[in-house]
């Protein structure tokens, strides 16, 4: 499993660490099709558990708000998220009426869906705008990994007690907090890296990559849980099988989804 799952990045990552760096519509490119892939999988989620979101909605709402993100910031956002939430009541309403008693329930899925994946994924993309944004995102991105695989190596050999035990059994408090740990110096090691290559008048200092690790360390873990949530709900290991070892595109952006957010307002915080 361990060989899949480093056979893939090496595969996968230059092309996302060179569609980071060219940005513009390239980069949107990328976070479309993974935030819609995403959106495809999250309600096949639950349409495996009984309930009936409208994946028309999830899917082409998250690329609205993806697109729009890119298009023009938060200018069209307002607009299009109160559409969106209009159309999703206006169909689960006509699915009532033809028969369908869990309509309200599959309303509030199918809001979910268009939120979490779209408004909250689009950060991604708003990350990305900010001054150096190419530079902020290969340090937050990375630092979530770090923190990941810091985790995973330390719960496995000195994991004793359970950080979340219904919802994954396997992480511990000590991988958490060795997590916590990789993530801070690992990040500070990456922004040392990255400041001497982005320019003499770089906001990206070791502090603020300690920072940015402490953060990524911290919160995005609650995405992956969310997911685990989901899924254990639903009776489902994996959101699909896209990628060998790693599962599929909801599985992998679980925990990007928190980092492109908080990663947005840090570096805004950090900038001022």
């Amino acid at each position: 499993m361990l060989a899949k799952r480093v056979l893939v990045v090496v595969i996968l990552l230059p092309f996302g660490i060179a569609a980071i760096l060219l940005g513009g519509w390239v980069y949107t490119a990328m976070i479309a099709l993974i935030a819609t892939l995403a959106a495809w999988e999250y309600t096949g989620l639950f349409h495996s558990g009984g309930l009936q979101p409208s994946r028309l909605l999830v899917v082409v709402g998250v690329l609205l708000l993806v697109l729009g993100r890119a298009w023009d910031a938060f200018a069209s956002s307002p607009w299009m998220l109160s559409l969106l939430i209009l159309l999703s009541l206006t169909y689960h309403l006509v699915q009532y009426e033809k028969g369908r008693d869990q309509a309200a329930t599959d309303f509030g899925v199918t809001l979910g869906g268009i939120l979490y994946l779209g408004w909250i994924g689009a950060y991604l993309i708003s990350l990305r705008q900010l001054p150096e944004g190419g530079w902020w995102v290969l340090l937050v991105l990375p630092a979530v990994w770090i923190a990941d695989s810091g985790a995973y190596f330390i719960g496995s050999r000195f994991g004793r007690h359970k950080l979340s035990p219904r919802l994954s059994p396997k992480k511990s408090w000590e991988g958490y907090l060795g997590g916590i740990i990789a993530g801070v110096f690992g990040a500070a090691l990456l922004a040392l890296l990255w400041s001497q290559w982005s320019g003499p008048d770089t906001a990206i200092t070791p502090a603020h990559g300690a920072l940015v690790g402490l953060v990524m360390g911290v919160f995005p873990t609650l995405g992956d849980l969310g997911e685990s949530m989901i899924k254990r709900q639903v009776g489902v290991k994996d959101s699909g099988k896209l990628l060998p070892g790693h599962g599929g595109a909801f599985d992998r952006i679980d925990s990007w989804l928190w980092a492109g957010v908080l990663g947005y307002y840090l570096v805004i915080w950090l900038l001022r």
